[in-house]
């Protein structure tokens, strides 16, 4: 039997707000490493023995981002498959996609399930736990990984046990409850991850969801494929998806089934839940201070700073959680750094962008910079990656300057084709039909600078693009 990782990348990651929003969410944070989750994650799963190759379930508009983040640690160049979904359904219908996928062409395959925002020290405890998880699957139980607990946890689910027999899953306790949990022994937190044979899964799903597992299959029967030299792609079919009740395979499937089995263990595990989790990963000062970036501290005790461009400066605070981002800055008592989620969920309830875009948007051609904006105009910096092309478009209320400022860019007006090269300019009117491609192998820059009555993103008309989107 071969053994399958599937990486789960999704989810909005709203404690993790204002560096998490939801069209950047937690698996792409980076660390001070300079790794996101989402690679670590990738990189746990490839070291594992035996691994062929990984896929990965993850929204279509995060495939290029990706593909981008493995791209750069997938030094052995393992095959990657891709399952997009059009919107997100939770973990069950991601779990049926994946499983449908593999057992097509590997119906004895055994499945291992990770989340893409977790983070796990112990690599070889991890190697060895999964080992155990492995020959229970084969055996024909669904395994999940029970997190040996430390402290009484409340933002936890937990598992109780009987051996390596699940006897019940216990949603977030309260605080009591959690220490009596921690007193027992056999209580262990819930890590979200999954080990099974395809067989047995679908076969539980089968009896407990059928809904799901049957909108998943029909979409699957209708998705689009693509294949490249070391990867492919599937994309699900919208209509037959957004039919699948939303549901996790906590709920859907291990809550309900007899054949859930433990593999309890010490591996270093954190969901990195907050930004009090994230802060840990920091070394503290003498004062209990963790700071990411700059910042100047006077009389300031146990506070979490993080900064991506400006200084911060602290004089006599404590117990502060500081996270300032080009767009947003967030202030929160430490002890109150669950509530983060209800700040984003307030700015997505007024449609506010703060909530799914930072000022630099990734795209699958490379990422724009909004440096600035105002009364009819908006100036942007422009990254284009080499051989990349952004669309044939047309906007109809605003014109735009371009200037490259390193690099060369190709550029279609109307019906010209010209090259601009490093420090010189073009001027696309608006109505204008036009494109920029940057045909060299080193990354373009420009700046633009946007004019006119209306601004907005969706000021744009589609006539030709590569990525599908016309």
């Amino acid at each position: 039997m071969s053994l399958v990782p599937v990486i789960l990348c999704g989810g909005a990651g709203s404690r993790l707000w204002p560096v998490s929003r939801e069209a950047h969410p937690k698996p792409f944070i980076r660390l001070n490493d300079g790794q996101s989750l989402l690679q670590k994650a990738f990189l746990r799963a490839a070291q594992l023995p035996g691994v062929t190759g990984v896929l990965t379930v993850t929204n279509r508009d995060f495939f290029f981002k990706t593909a981008d983040e493995f791209r750069e640690v997938n030094a052995g160049r393992l095959p990657l498959s891709y399952l997009l979904e059009p919107i997100g359904r939770n973990t069950a219908a991601a779990v049926a996609a994946a499983t449908l996928h593999v057992a097509e062409s590997n119906p004895d395959a055994i499945l291992l399930v990770l989340p893409a925002d977790h983070l796990i020290a112990d690599q070889a405890a991890f190697a060895a736990a999964v080992a155990q998880a492995v020959d229970l699957a084969k055996a024909g139980s669904l395994v999940t990984f029970g997190i040996q607990p430390t402290a009484p946890e409340t933002g936890y689910g937990y598992i109780e046990a009987d051996g390596p027999r699940v006897k019940r899953f216990v949603e977030k306790p309260d605080r009591q409850t959690a220490q009596h949990y921690l007193q027992s022994g056999n209580f262990y937190w819930n890590s979200g991850m999954f080990c099974f044979a395809a067989q047995t899964m679908l076969d539980e799903m089968g009896a407990y969801c059928p809904v799901i597992l049957d909108r998943v299959r029909a979409s699957l029967a209708q998705s689009h494929t693509a294949q490249g030299g070391d990867f492919s792609q599937r994309e699900l079919d919208v209509a037959n998806f957004a039919l699948v009740p939303e549901d996790s395979i906590d709920y859907a499937v291990m809550e309900k089934t007899a054949r859930a089995a433990v593999v309890p263990c010490d591996i270093g595990w954190s969901d990195i839940g907050s930004w009090t989790s994230l802060g840990d990963l920091n070394e503290a000062d003498a004062r209990g201070n963790r700071v990411e970036g700059e910042a100047l501290l006077k009389d300031t005790e146990n506070c979490y700073i993080r900064s991506e461009e400006r200084l911060i400066g602290a004089v006599g605070v404590r117990d502060l959680i500081i996270v300032d981002t080009p767009d947003a800055l967030l202030v929160a008592a430490k002890d109150r750094a669950q509530d983060v989620k209800h700040l984003y969920g307030e700015l997505k309830a007024r449609g506010h962008e703060a909530h799914k875009l930072h000022r630099t948007v990734h795209r699958p051609w490379g990422s724009y910079t909004v440096l600035e904006e105002g009364d009819r105009y908006k100036i942007k910096r422009i990254v284009v990656k080499p051989g990349a092309s952004l669309s044939l478009q047309m906007h109809h209320h605003r014109s735009e300057h371009w200037i490259v400022v390193k690099g060369m860019a190709k550029v279609v007006n109307g019906e010209q084709e010209i090259l601009v090269a490093t420090n010189e300019s073009t001027y696309i009117p608006a109505g204008h039909r036009h494109r920029v491609s940057n045909p060299g192998v080193l990354d373009l820059v420009m700046i633009e600078v946007q004019s006119g009555e209306y601004l907005g993103e969706d000021d744009i008309v589609r006539f030709e693009d590569v990525y599908g989107r016309a």
